[in-house]
């Protein structure tokens, strides 16, 4: 073997090192518009080098709007990532008194969580803008939810559905559902999952940004068998990549 062409393991990982430590290279992982996004943020964000303001972005989220959203990336891919909050939802009811109450949580990021006391309806919507997501990538909704301890009851199972709002109406969406479970641990590939968070997150369905460029996309979760139902506590509507 020729000793001038040998790379000693140090050498290696030094140059390894480098790849992960440097600001040039790292800022190819960050969104095009990832400043402008951080310039939305309620609280600024102190950070030295563009590696420690990427693991802050994938550890940590921040919320966006005056708390409509919360933002972080996801840390394999650098694809953006966003949740809904649930004022910023389409709730049916949520403005009766007798079928759903707002109020706090400490262990949400929000200012407010919804919650279904009583209903015989449940149909919660809600939009992104395909334009806001990374390009050119299969995004999963998730439904984020915690159930109210012995208190929640007829909520074993419900539809859902995604659909681009310029391109599919609502009718036809409707026959291409999914059945989610919420509550109960049952046969079903879109079943509860816990969360790091301490939050339960449910698959609602998949799309493709690129399909509908500049297009809003909406998830829905609904059931309407009119059969009182309760105990539900919403904390947003999450859009990850795949």
């Amino acid at each position: 073997m020729n000793s001038s062409n040998f790379i000693a393991p140090m050498d290696y990982f030094e140059r390894f090192k480098f790849v992960v430590e440097s600001d040039e290279i790292r800022r190819r992982f960050f969104p095009h518009d990832y400043q402008e996004i951080i310039d939305r943020s309620e609280f600024p964000l102190v950070c030295n080098t563009k590696k420690e303001l990427f693991f802050h972005l994938c550890d940590s989220l921040i919320l966006l709007d005056g708390g409509k959203l919360s933002f972080f990336l996801d840390k394999h891919s650098g694809k953006k990532c966003f949740m809904i909050a649930p004022r910023e939802l389409i709730i049916s009811y949520s403005d009766d008194a007798f079928s759903w109450q707002w109020g706090t949580r400490r262990d949400s990021r929000f200012s407010e969580v919804a919650y279904l006391i009583i209903g015989n309806q449940l149909d919660i919507r809600g939009t992104i803008g395909t334009e806001m997501l990374s390009p050119k990538t299969e995004y999963a909704a998730y439904l984020v939810f915690k159930v109210v301890n012995m208190c929640h009851y007829r909520l074993e199972f419900a539809k859902s559905s995604i659909r681009f709002v310029n391109y599919e109406s609502a009718t036809d969406t409707e026959n291409q559902t999914n059945i989610v479970h919420l509550p109960r641990l049952q046969e079903s590939r879109n079943i509860q999952k816990m969360r790091g968070d301490g939050w339960m997150e449910v698959k609602l369905g998949y799309f493709d940004s690129k399909k509908g460029t500049d297009s809003l996309v909406e998830e829905r979760l609904f059931e309407m068998n009119h059969i009182y139902k309760g105990g539900l506590i919403v904390e947003g509507v999450e859009f990850r990549p795949k």
